[in-house]
């Protein structure tokens, strides 16, 4: 499915796009050396709760997990990658954490993540795979407007990625969202320019470029959920929410002042 918002969805998803902004930036600066992974999901169900939203992942049961979720937020450290589920474990100094939060607020969905090293140590690989997919999503903004192809997203995040010298895997990547968090198009993170669906405004796309630093295969942990790189090297993981207007890409999970 793939749902076309009018004026007054598209203000119900600037809502919700500030929300999990401001959820995610609370949650980072609350995360300190020691937090463990499950009082950040604690803390972000009660915010949620608190702005009158809806978790998009507590009931979230798709075919690949063993759901239900039953969190209210995806917590992925160091090799870990997408779909953390979090678990009693205290962060360390150094540790590269992914936080993925998507949130229904009024009935339209947003979803961004955001990755960032805890602590006073900042480990040079860490930081530059985390700047590679901050570049690669910027790429896949700018290169979205109008009559533009999912195609030429995908070309721009993975030219950013492939120059940068990363692996890239294409069996999760970014999508449409809407009523529901995951929607169509399916967005790969590398792709050909010129090819797929054509964008139009009031379509609300998730960019998520992210990468492993040296595989790009994937394994599953015990839990059904958390997906990791084969080879335990880190990862890092950034998304937003988009919208297309007349004028190109509109950014709906840039924190607010």
């Amino acid at each position: 499915m793939i749902e076309i918002l009018n004026s007054s969805e598209l203000a119900r998803a600037r809502d919700a796009g500030a929300l999990v902004a401001h959820i995610l930036q609370t949650l980072k600066s609350r995360t300190t050396v020691g937090t463990s992974l499950l009082d950040i999901d604690a803390w972000a169900g009660t915010l949620i709760v608190e702005a009158g939203a809806q978790s998009c992942y507590v009931d979230y049961e798709p075919s690949f997990g063993r759901g239900p979720f039953g969190h209210y937020i995806c917590t992925s450290v160091n090799d870990a990658v997408l779909h953390g589920l979090p678990h009693d474990y205290s962060l360390a100094d150094g540790d590269l954490l992914t936080l993925d939060l998507a949130v229904s607020l009024r009935g339209i969905a947003a979803d961004s993540a955001i990755s960032f090293v805890v602590g006073a140590s900042k480990p040079a690989e860490s930081m530059a795979m985390i700047g590679a997919t901050e570049r690669a999503l910027a790429a896949g903004i700018a290169a979205a407007r109008p009559g533009a192809r999912i195609g030429d997203l995908s070309s721009a995040i993975g030219a950013v990625l492939s120059e940068a010298g990363y692996p890239i895997n294409t069996d999760f990547g970014g999508h449409g969202i809407g009523s529901t968090m995951h929607q169509d198009p399916h967005i790969p993170n590398t792709g050909r320019p010129g090819r797929g669906y054509i964008l139009r405004p009031g379509l609300l796309l998730a960019l998520e470029p992210w990468i492993m630093a040296d595989t790009a295969k994937l394994v599953t942990d015990a839990d059904g959920w958390t997906l990791r790189s084969a080879t335990g090297s880190r990862s890092a993981h950034s998304e937003h929410t988009i919208a297309i207007t007349d004028e190109g890409a509109e950014i709906l999970t840039l924190p607010r002042p």
